[in-house]
């Protein structure tokens, strides 16, 4: 008599829980600017946002917490000023390259 596996518990992957230094998160912001994909930018300006503590973050934006919420939620359009302002409250400044 065989024994039935217990099925495998997934947990959903957090990539605020890596990043815990200034360098780990130049490195995810590159890799995520290399991929050009805007909705893949506001989820990584996210995941950095919570890293950081949002209601910090919010605060240094100038931003309302559930404004900054809603700008990096899936499918936003957020103004680029707003992008800008979460940026730099994250300590984070995007360059130019010619490609």
């Amino acid at each position: 008599m065989t024994k039935a596996k217990a099925p495998l518990k997934l947990v959903a992957f957090d990539a605020a829980k890596y990043l815990k230094d200034d360098h780990a998160v130049a490195e995810y912001m590159s890799a995520v600017m290399e991929a050009n994909d805007t909705d893949l930018l506001l989820l990584a300006l996210g995941d950095v946002a919570r890293a950081k503590g949002m209601t910090q973050v919010a605060k240094d934006a100038g931003l309302g917490r559930e404004s900054l919420y809603k700008a990096l939620s899936p499918g936003a359009k957020p103004r680029f000023e707003t992008v800008m302002k979460v940026a730099h409250a994250l300590g984070v400044k995007f360059t130019v390259q010619s490609v």
